[in-house]
């Protein structure tokens, strides 16, 4: 850190300031701030005033010029995933505290300091944030990765925009008490605070100069990595092809852009950065929700945040008393997230967006309300039939079922075979057929279907449905959608099926077939399953409606995420198992000689 910049940029900031706060503010000595005033005196770069001031010269702002402060980059593509189900509808960057959002008072603070050029690496919700490009002129940086890598890949796709720059390093979701942004920049930083007693957070290594040596995670009674950095153009030229070979390096996919510069601290190999305390109460990362409410009280009962706001209602408690909130893995169409009230656990079931298109929201609720009685699925305390929000308990330490584990896949059948024989009725259908032309429709009007053989394939499908709708086969309310992770296994060893958002009423074996389609098993396996439904040998008609049933909800499901891909979902190899199900099951009840 180059000490005489930061002299005279602290004059420039303040020129009344004493040696002594200028010790203060610059964690120096007196006597070292003393002789920083002479040499800086002695190289013409300050002059003593008539009234006693210190002051800038022409050459003190000359030797300023090359610490200017070129821009400001953010890092806001993440989900955020700890302050679900506010980062639900909102980045977590937009939250509001006390009463500002926390990226904007950033870009007020860096307005403040003179700073004008700012970019914004976006990712998730990335429209939230497009107001802001004409409210303070900032320019948006896409990263196409957000939801599958870390930061390390934010700044590898936002590179352009540090290099060659005197550029500030910022968080969306940080919150400054005080303004600690500069015109000028004497060195690179990590801004950093003392954590007392033990911790989990960064915690740095610095010599007597505050040059940082070492990166450790955690550690007790230490100055860690929090809040903002300030990269010079010297660092990034530096830094940045490093991050860019470790971009490329298989296995760094979730690192964060910090490991880079650990691992050069490690092997003494890193340009230098400066460590940069700050006090108490000056610089926030909040972790989560909880911590947000102790800092604004406005989030205790009025977080303005509809998921909230309704498990408020449901339970008549005051929103300060949902805690423990924490996000659930997301299934394909739905979002939810796991909160204690009064010490029992509930799920709260939030949909995805577009899935009004795809699930008929008041025939999930008729399914759950004919299945209720059985005790067979999740205890539902709330279920909005029109928009799709439910609200059920939640059975702590159960497991979803392995689908290679026989003795969890009999357990299954078993339930679904109790479920079968109930034979419930509803006033809705699966209807293989007009679903599948439902989703046809639904992937031609964003262009063509992209298998080469689609063509082909459809027909084959089509035979097959002519040939199903001559068998007489029972048609009893089927669940649809009995994936292997929709089975849970309580502590006790009994069963629940939960999710009935496609329920309806079909041939049951279209059950097993769905099962073993979702559990990626071959036709063998999958005639091994049936026969532990059946609890007996499956007769041909049943291996010729199971076979036929695979091939259909392959390829349905082939065309649900095609549609999905569509929309900006990707689901990996999933899409050709499925259609591939389709190809195989015809061409196994329909051989080529």
């Amino acid at each position: 850190m180059n000490r005489h910049a930061l002299l005279c940029r602290s004059i420039l900031e303040n020129p009344a300031a004493t040696q002594r706060e200028l010790a203060e503010q610059l964690f120096l000595s007196l006597g070292t701030i003393n002789n920083l005033v002479k040499e800086c005196a002695a190289l013409g770069y300050l002059q003593i005033t008539l009234e006693g001031n210190y002051e800038i010269t022409e050459a003190g702002y000359a030797f300023l010029e090359p610490f200017r402060v070129d821009g400001a980059l953010f890092i806001a593509a993440g989900f955020g995933s700890r302050f679900v189900p506010l980062t639900f509808e909102t980045p977590k960057g937009l939250l509001e505290v006390q009463g500002e959002r926390m990226i904007e008072r950033q870009i007020k603070q860096l307005h403040e300091a003179g700073i004008r050029n700012i970019s914004i690496v976006v990712g998730y919700l990335k429209e939230k944030f497009e107001y802001l490009i004409d409210k303070y002129d900032v320019t948006l940086i896409y990263n196409p990765e957000y939801s599958s890598k870390n930061t390390l890949a934010t700044i590898y796709h936002a590179r352009n925009a540090l290099a060659g720059k005197n550029m500030y390093l910022l968080s969306s979701d940080n919150w400054m008490r005080e303004n600690m942004f500069h015109l000028y920049e004497c060195g690179s930083w990590y801004s950093s605070v003392l954590m007392q007693g033990e911790t989990s957070e960064w915690c740095l290594s610095y010599n007597k100069k505050g040059l940082i040596t070492d990166v450790s995670v955690g550690g007790r009674d230490s100055w860690v990595m929090y809040g903002p950095a300030f990269f010079s153009k010297d660092f990034s030229a530096a830094f940045l092809p490093v991050l860019e070979q470790y971009y490329h390096q298989p296995g760094t996919e979730q690192f964060y852009w910090e490991q880079v510069l650990m691992d050069l601290l490690k092997k003494k190999t890193a340009p230098p950065i400066y460590i940069n305390r700050q006090g108490n109460d000056q610089v926030y990362e909040f972790e989560n929700l909880e911590e947000l409410r102790y800092f604004d009280p406005k989030y205790q009962n009025q977080s303005d945040n509809k998921a909230l706001q309704l498990v408020s209602k449901v339970f008549q408690v005051p929103e300060s008393e949902i805690v423990h909130i924490r996000c659930l893995k997301s299934g394909m169409t739905n979002k939810s997230f796991l909160f204690q009230i009064h010490k029992t656990s509930y799920i709260c079931r939030i949909p995805g967006p577009g899935t009004e298109v795809l699930i008929n929201r008041s025939q999930e609720k008729s399914a759950y309300d004919q299945v209720a009685h059985l005790g067979i699925t999740e205890r539902v305390i709330y279920f909005d039939g029109k928009m799709g929000y439910k609200i059920s308990e939640y059975y702590e330490n159960a497991r979803t079922a392995d689908s290679s584990s026989p003795q969890d896949m009999a357990l299954c059948m078993k339930l679904l075979r109790t479920f079968h024989q109930a034979s419930l009725r509803v006033e809705h259908s699966f209807d293989l057929k007009e679903r599948i032309l439902f989703y046809e429709s639904l992937c031609l009007s964003h262009g063509p279907i992209p298998f080469e053989d689609y063509e082909l394939v459809r027909s084959w499908m089509f035979e097959l449905l002519e040939e199903i709708s001559n068998k007489k086969r029972p048609n009893i309310l089927s669940h649809i959608d009995p994936n292997v992770d929709n089975f849970l296994i309580l502590q006790d060893g009994s069963v629940k099926l939960i999710d009935w958002e496609y329920a309806g009423m079909a041939d049951p074996l279209l059950d097993i077939a769905m099962c073993a389609v979702y559990s990626y098993y071959d036709f063998e396996k999958a005639f091994w399953l049936m026969e532990l439904y059946l609890d007996r040998k499956a007769a041909e008609e049943e291996q010729f409606m199971l076979t036929a049933f695979m091939a259909l909800s392959g390829f349905l499901w082939s065309l649900w995420a095609v549609y999905k891909s569509n929309l900006g979902e990707e689901f990996g190899e999933y899409t050709i198992i499925m259609y591939r199900y389709g190809k195989k099951g015809y061409q196994k009840l329909h051989p080529v000689i």
